[in-house]
């Protein structure tokens, strides 16, 4: 294991309310990343609740967001990621050199059921392993 002081690369997801998309990629990339990749997740007019059918589809897979809040965009957590993903809802973030941006584009889960949420959230589980293996260095 190496001693270095290499900051750990990190990521930020953006939705419109953060209660579904985003909130299911920060909890996939901190679940399947095991602390690896710092990770944020913000909207740019937060909803007051994380979307229940989200929160259901994410516990059929051992991933408890119950607890979670949606929280507002802000440029300082833009500024402090090293990738900024938008989640296909047309938000918009402050552009800074030097950071990766990504649009992921999937259908909104907001006031459907788990079992329309269940693909969405399969989809971003995809996307979240492939982020990973592009920002972690292989393990030997």
């Amino acid at each position: 294991m190496s001693t270095e002081t290499t900051k750990k690369p990190s990521v930020l997801f953006v939705c419109v309310h953060n209660a579904g998309r985003s909130q299911m990629a920060a909890a996939f990339l901190t679940t399947l990343s095991n602390g690896a990749i710092e990770v944020r997740s913000a909207g740019s007019a937060p909803a007051d609740k994380v979307n229940p059918a989200a929160v259901e589809a994410m516990a059929e897979l051992g991933i408890d967001m119950s607890a979670e809040i949606p929280k507002v965009l802000t440029t300082e957590a833009v500024k402090e990621s090293d990738v900024v993903i938008t989640m296909g809802c047309g938000d918009t973030c402050p552009i800074f050199p030097g950071k990766r941006y990504e649009d992921w584009e999937l259908e909104d889960p907001a006031g459907q059921g788990v079992d329309a949420v269940r693909p969405i959230r399969d989809d971003i589980k995809t996307r979240i392993e492939g982020l990973i293996a592009s920002l972690t260095p292989a393990a030997k």
